[in-house]
């Protein structure tokens, strides 16, 4: 598949200038999690039709929009135009906020609109509904996968010729119940640093939120950043670069070890983004960036006990393969391939 637009919306703003600026500036001390701004979701144009929605479904709907005219496809083109959204914990924030409204008031005194927002395709419906988009839609939910397997789908929804082009996605929150339960569950790091080339047994973690979109077409004209493919685990070609999602969320990261051996070049952006199961859509733009622009961006936190071969410094690169790499709670390897555009 080629990736003819992006969009994201993270804690440090939306669109891929203030991506860039990020990346550039390095790590910035979070508030205890790595937040949307509130302001940055007060799109009027962009959200007219979305005034109801809650913020996972607004943070999905800028970066599918950012993401559509990033590519610049004709309008006459959205009649082919599809949407797959991947996500780990869908609206969390308003499911919990009915159920507590079920008790407050009882069955009858909930909302109608709350509870229609509590259902995991609410993003994607809005999406469809403010893009305007006529294309298949579908949104899926699981844990650490979700969103290698959005884009196999993607790759076979083209192959089957359903759509032409595909709007594919991740979206995930942090909310008050998210944030007491990674008190509980996981080790955070009190100094608000991800440290991903520690490679801990217990690694420490800082939750994070935002969405990041990509446009998808099996049609070169339109390849305006790389090729991008979701493959089996354990590919033996060598890359030219690793980004890894060691972002302390998923338990032990020493498996990542196994990746530094060869010496070639590795880096990770999860203390940009923050601690996410759908991590891998970020790194995947950051790579995209990185293999248009041809530049290396310097990983924003550098411990290195182990003597890795980490991108300290931003600079021209000359990069021609990338690959985001992946290890979920089962130790399994996802990996996702960045190709750059002939």
């Amino acid at each position: 598949m080629h990736i003819a637009g992006m969009g994201i919306v993270f804690n440090r703003g939306r669109g891929l200038v203030n991506l860039e600026k990020a990346l550039i500036e390095g790590w910035v001390m979070p508030d205890a999690v790595y937040r949307v701004p509130a302001d940055t979701l007060n799109d009027k144009i962009v959200l007219k039709e979305a005034r109801r929605a809650d913020n996972l479904s607004k943070m999905a709907i800028l970066a599918a929009f950012d993401a559509l005219a990033d590519s610049g496809i004709p309008d006459e083109n959205k009649a082919r135009l599809g949407v797959i959204l991947a996500t780990a914990f869908g609206p969390h924030v308003t499911t919990f906020g009915f159920l507590d409204d079920i008790l407050t008031y009882g069955d009858s005194g909930v909302s109608p609109t709350l509870f229609s927002h509590s259902v995991h395709n609410a993003a994607t419906s809005y999406i469809a509904l403010n893009l305007q988009t006529r294309g298949p839609t579908l949104t899926m939910t699981q844990f650490a996968n979700s969103f290698h397997q959005a884009l196999i789908l993607a790759e076979s929804w083209l192959e089957e010729k359903r759509c032409e082009y595909i709007l594919v996605g991740s979206v995930d929150q942090v909310g008050k119940v998210m944030e007491y339960i990674c008190r509980q569950k996981l080790k955070l790091a009190a100094d608000g640093k991800i440290k991903p080339f520690n490679f801990l047994k217990e690694p420490e973690s800082v939750p994070g939120e935002g969405s990041a979109f990509f446009l998808v077409t099996n049609n070169p004209k339109y390849n305006k950043y790389c090729a991008l493919s979701a493959l089996p685990a354990s590919t033996q070609e060598a890359s030219d670069l690793y980004i890894l999602d060691s972002d302390g969320i998923c338990g032990d990261e020493n498996i990542y070890r196994k990746r530094s051996e060869d010496k070639t070049p590795l880096t990770s952006y999860a203390p940009i983004f923050g601690s996410m199961l759908t991590l891998s859509s970020f790194s995947c733009i950051v790579g995209a960036l990185m293999l248009k622009n041809q530049k290396s961006y310097a990983a924003p936190i550098i411990e290195n006990p182990h003597h890795l071969n980490i991108v300290t410094k931003s600079a021209t690169l000359s990069v021609h393969k990338i690959e985001c790499l992946r290890y979920n709670c089962y130790q399994e390897e996802l990996v996702i391939q960045l190709r750059r555009a002939c």
